[in-house]
């Protein structure tokens, strides 16, 4: 692994494209030891030049952090850290090996370097927008990316299943005095979010957003997982993607949670995916089973997350973490969602 030298060249900074417009060498690995005991101005510069990088810097820091690199921290995509932290910051991922998690992240980068270059762009962007402007951005790069080269290998490589079309309801309503339950309600297919259970979605969160009488809103799955996130079968099917971009815009059941979210509840059990963890976290209060585990897998089809996800896991545990999840597609336990802030309570 080559690590960076403190003198900085514009080769380091800027990134390099191939004629082809690949991203080459987009992993900048800063070692941030070595800057322990460097001036604060000179902090200060690296920092501004991370922050405006289209590379994806990662920093590693083998010991603990010192305040006086706390603006290089704030300025890179993550950092990773075998040292223990008395007190965890949200720009820190925890790793025993640190080689191993380098491996992992640069393996997921080198596969789909376009799809990561635009994710790491795109939770700088989102990290400084309000919400509706956030999902407007998110909706661009992830309907700009269903035209590129990562996803449509992705796609080839995985051909889409004609299924049987259900006539049954994806999505239950239960109401008891002043609160509605909103059940995802295909557990043969894990609940994954079809564009006929996203419109029944979007239905039923603007029942509870026109009706006064609905003070408090659940949002559970059936059967053996919460939302195993998006059906895959779906992915690729459309044709235009100006339409695509204004159909995620315009016919998104997540922006409506956002306003109801000091309303809205969401408990999780098993499988919590994509869509699943997206939505999710833009509840007010997220209750999860200990059996619940977590997945961002999209940058592995050459995509971002497209179901809100840049905005609403950041805001949860920090664009920092939300970074290593999204950018490796690594599953999170429970307890670590609950020590990140992604859960707020679990039950046994």
């Amino acid at each position: 692994m080559h690590y960076e030298q403190l003198s900085l060249t514009p080769d380091d900074v800027e990134l390099r494209l191939n004629p082809q417009g690949d991203p080459e060498a987009p992993l900048w690995v800063i070692p941030l030891d070595r800057w322990r005991d460097a001036p604060p101005g000179r902090v200060r510069r690296m920092a501004e030049l991370t922050a405006r990088t289209h590379r994806i810097p990662v920093g590693v820091l083998e010991s603990g952090a010192l305040p006086a690199l706390e603006p290089l921290l704030r300025a890179l995509t993550v950092t990773l850290s075998s040292a223990p932290e008395p007190k965890p910051r949200p720009y820190i991922v925890g790793c025993r090996d640190i080689g191993a998690a380098l491996r992992r992240l640069s393996g997921a980068v080198g596969e789909n370097p376009r799809a990561s270059v635009a994710l790491a762009g795109l939770l700088r962007q989102t990290e400084a927008l309000d919400t509706d402007a956030g999902l407007a951005a998110e909706a661009a790069v992830y309907s700009m990316l269903l035209g590129g080269n990562e996803f449509r290998r992705w796609r080839t490589e995985r051909p889409v299943r004609r299924m049987a079309v259900e006539e049954r309801q994806m999505v239950r309503l239960e109401r008891t005095d002043d609160a509605l339950a909103i059940v995802l309600d295909n557990p043969r297919r894990r609940n994954a979010l079809s564009t006929r259970m996203r419109e029944s979605l979007l239905e039923a969160f603007q029942v509870a957003e026109f009706d006064p009488s609905i003070a408090r809103v659940e949002l559970r799955g059936s059967g053996p997982a919460f939302c195993s996130g998006g059906d895959l079968d779906e992915f690729g099917i459309a044709n235009d993607l100006v339409a695509a971009y204004l159909v995620r815009l315009e016919r998104a059941p997540w922006r409506i949670i956002h306003r109801l979210r000091s309303k809205v509840t969401a408990y999780l059990h098993g499988a919590c995916i994509g869509a699943g963890v997206e939505m999710a976290a833009f509840a007010g209060q997220v209750i999860a089973d200990s059996d619940t585990f977590f997945r961002l897998p999209e940058i592995g089809m050459g995509l971002v997350p497209g179901a809100g996800g840049t905005v609403s896991v950041p805001q949860r545990i920090g664009r920092w973490r939300a970074a290593w999840m999204m950018l490796t597609g690594e599953p999170i336990d429970v307890e670590t969602a609950a020590r990140w802030g992604l859960v707020d309570r679990v039950r046994s």
